[in-house]
């Protein structure tokens, strides 16, 4: 890993609990990232944050460190079951199993139980892990208050709260559901309260200085929309070359982790129906798709096992995959902020990357606008129409007509409207 992206600030120098200090050992970090540096030692002493930083620079061990060194240092004793002491919101399901992932590693050595809350799988399970206590609670807004409303734990104990990806949660309309929990937990200026976002808008900031205890506000190079390390060029395809020129790219890259980027579902599944019909392995990913298999996608994809994952603008915030060597805009986004959000996904933790954009003649007008809000032009590459491979076209896909009626394995026909029903004996 390069450690380009690191400060001069060790974990060991700051006053922190021995067994934190393990857990972030055993996830292998020596010294702090920018971000951490300038956060960490605020929020040690118990002041509020709302910290900006680009993706992939870590936010998330920033604030779980602090938390951890928060609940290390305020021992509770109560009768019943655990309830909430450190309380995280996500926008999304992935960005919350991740978070997770990396309490479990950082928070190993504490003793503390982890709690997971969010949509489309699991209901049941969770609910019971839940109702058996645990000291850190992570999800997303409406599975929270879901449980919350059923009595399952309770909010008044909750001595951290922790907004990630803040800017996220309002375009996915999230705010009510925010500030519906938030005026649940304990008053602002008896917990600390820490807001991460890639950018803070002034509707993040409305919403931090409502709910926190007058925040410090940390902006890692704002200057520096983009990151360093990743490597940007533009084609500029007709629409009729588009997937030709992706599949010889895709060729061209070998044994490489790939993200596709798509504007939406339908080109997603019609992106995945060429590349696999060019036997290139690779799976759509949208809201849409059912949340186990969600998950499984993107562990093959972080395993290896799945080379290429596409996806719409649901994937491209608050997921941390690891060497992701190649972004490709297969449609260039119509926000120019999604824009960075994608390129985002590579590069991260200070490794090197590619960001590769198509301006077809579809998307070609939202180049502007993010060129101006990166701060600079994109280099142009260029290609040949002659070069381009021959593709094969997939075969369409067989989808059912709406109220027809599904098959059951060996040919029976079934719907909803004929279950349960028995043949009348004559």
């Amino acid at each position: 890993m390069s450690q380009n992206h690191l400060s001069d600030l060790r974990f060991d120098t700051l006053p922190l609990h021995e067994n934190v200090l393990a857990g972030i050992r055993d996830a292998g970090f020596e010294f702090c990232t920018p971000i951490q540096a300038s956060t960490l030692p605020i929020a040690l002493e118990q002041h509020d944050v709302a910290g900006q930083a680009q993706t992939g620079t870590g936010k998330t061990a920033a604030f779980l460190i602090a938390a951890y060194e928060r609940l290390m240092n305020n021992e509770v004793e109560s009768e019943g079951p655990r309830q909430p002491r450190v309380f995280t919101l996500a926008p999304t399901r992935e960005l919350a199993v991740q978070i997770a992932k990396d309490a479990e590693v950082i928070g190993k050595h504490t003793g503390f139980r982890i709690g997971l809350a969010f949509g489309g799988t699991d209901y049941e399970k969770q609910r019971k892990t839940l109702e058996d206590g645990v000291d850190l609670l992570i999800g997303t807004p409406g599975r929270i208050i879901d449980y919350y409303k059923q009595g399952v734990f309770k909010l008044d104990r909750v001595e951290v709260a922790i907004l990630d990806e803040a800017d996220r949660m309002f375009d996915l309309g999230f705010i009510k559901d925010i500030r519906y929990l938030l005026r649940r937990l304990p008053e602002p200026h008896k917990r600390l309260n820490l807001l991460f976002s890639a950018t803070l808008s002034h509707r993040v900031m409305e919403l931090a200085y409502e709910h926190m205890n007058e925040p410090e506000l940390v902006r890692i190079e704002p200057d520096k929309v983009t990151a360093d390390r990743v490597r940007q060029a533009i084609f500029f395809p007709s629409n009729e070359d588009k997937m030709p020129l992706l599949i010889g790219l895709i060729r061209e890259m070998g044994a490489a982790r790939i993200m596709i980027f798509v504007n939406m579902k339908r080109d997603a599944e019609r992106v995945q129906d060429f590349l696999e019909a060019n036997e290139i392995d690779a799976r759509a990913i949208s809201g849409d798709v059912p949340q186990k298999k969600r998950l499984r996608m993107l562990m093959d994809f972080q395993s290896g096992n799945l080379p290429v994952l596409i996806g719409t603008d649901v994937a491209s915030r608050g997921l941390h995959i690891p060497d992701v060597q190649y972004v490709i805009n297969y449609d260039l986004p119509q926000d120019a902020e999604d824009y960075v959000h994608r390129i985002g996904r590579t590069a991260r933790a200070g490794a090197a990357g590619d960001a590769i954009s198509f301006g077809c003649e579809t998307y070609v007008m939202s180049l502007p606008d993010i060129e101006d809000y990166i701060g600079h032009k994109l280099p142009v590459a260029n290609y040949s129409s002659d070069d381009l491979p021959d593709i094969v076209k997939p075969k369409p896909r067989q989808r059912r007509p709406r109220g027809a009626p599904r098959r059951r394995p060996g040919g029976k026909e079934h719907n909803k409207h004929s279950k349960g029903r028995r043949r009348r004996r004559s």
